[in-house]
């Protein structure tokens, strides 16, 4: 069995605890593979195999991601066209998407037992149109959102297939996936969703309303936003947090499911709302 291994060494505790994951995955007999970039950093251990990750992965059973949530989402994304199954270990802050903590090591070798749930989250495609033409494509796991460029209120509409849904003044809009529900979303007052559900949500970032309120579609819907202000550009358009577009006045984001999904490995004997609790309602514990 083979398993890749996704670090971020920007994260702190990320390279000691990924020499401590692949001791632990050496130990259990399993081949490992890093992405060449590591070479460096990880080329005194002689049984890692450093390559291109995105062709490791097509052989592997596990991917595992050392880091914080945004390492688990950049894993996911580079690896969404593999059947491979995705386990984040956190070494970041909140860790919220992440099935284990860098002091829980010893349960890895339940990868070899079956002893781990697979939770299917879905992810969302967005497709920015200029000019009738689709110019860009991009994919989330988390969230896709338009928010206000160059300081101005936005004002844009937004459409369910093709019935209005309404037409918005505010700093933005964040559309996501259940999983996506405990990040951006919420914190834009938006509901939390159980990841194994399908449905896109619809969070307006600072509406200037009293009645605005978050929206779930059906994940089979087509959402498209558009920008009501013609003139100058005020929306930028970005996916999980990495790309960052400017929409012209004229371009329109087509939102819709994507065919890919991330296979999220769940290791610990908790559940969601275990996690929720533990690490979302800290604040008001302490």
């Amino acid at each position: 069995m083979k398993v890749v291994i996704y670090p971020n060494f920007r994260k702190q505790y990320a390279p000691e605890v990924t020499r401590a994951v692949c001791q632990a995955l050496h130990q259990m007999g399993l081949e490992i593979g890093v992405d060449q970039i590591h070479r460096n950093a990880l080329g005194d251990i002689s049984y890692i195999d450093f390559g291109d990750l995105c062709e490791m992965a097509e052989q592997a059973e596990f991917a595992i991601a050392i880091g914080g949530d945004g390492t688990i989402l950049k894993c996911a994304r580079k690896l969404m066209r593999s059947d491979v199954k995705l386990l984040g270990i956190n070494t970041g802050r909140l860790g919220f998407m992440a099935a284990l903590e860098s002091d829980e090591l010893d349960q890895l070798p339940r990868l070899l037992t079956g002893e781990y749930r697979v939770s299917q989250r879905m992810m969302l495609r967005a497709a920015l149109w200029r000019e009738g033409k689709e110019i860009g494509v991009y994919t989330a796991l988390n969230d896709v959102y338009a928010s206000r460029y160059g300081g101005r209120m936005s004002d844009f509409s937004v459409y369910a297939d093709d019935s209005l849904i309404g037409r918005y003044r505010a700093d933005g809009v964040v559309f996501s996936t259940p999983t996506g529900s405990t990040a951006y979303s919420l914190s834009a007052g938006g509901p939390i969703i159980e990841p194994d559900l399908s449905c896109i949500e619809m969070t307006l970032i600072c509406p200037h309303s009293l009645f605005a309120r978050p929206v779930l579609f059906s994940a089979d819907r087509r959402i498209t936003l558009v920008p009501e202000h013609y003139k100058t550009a005020t929306l930028s358009l970005s996916a999980d947090g990495n790309e960052s577009v400017e929409m012209q006045p004229e371009d329109r984001v087509v939102l819709t499911r994507s065919s890919h999904t991330v296979s999220l490995v769940e290791m610990t004997d908790s559940h969601f709302f275990d996690s929720l609790n533990g690490k979302m309602m800290h604040a008001l514990k302490e």
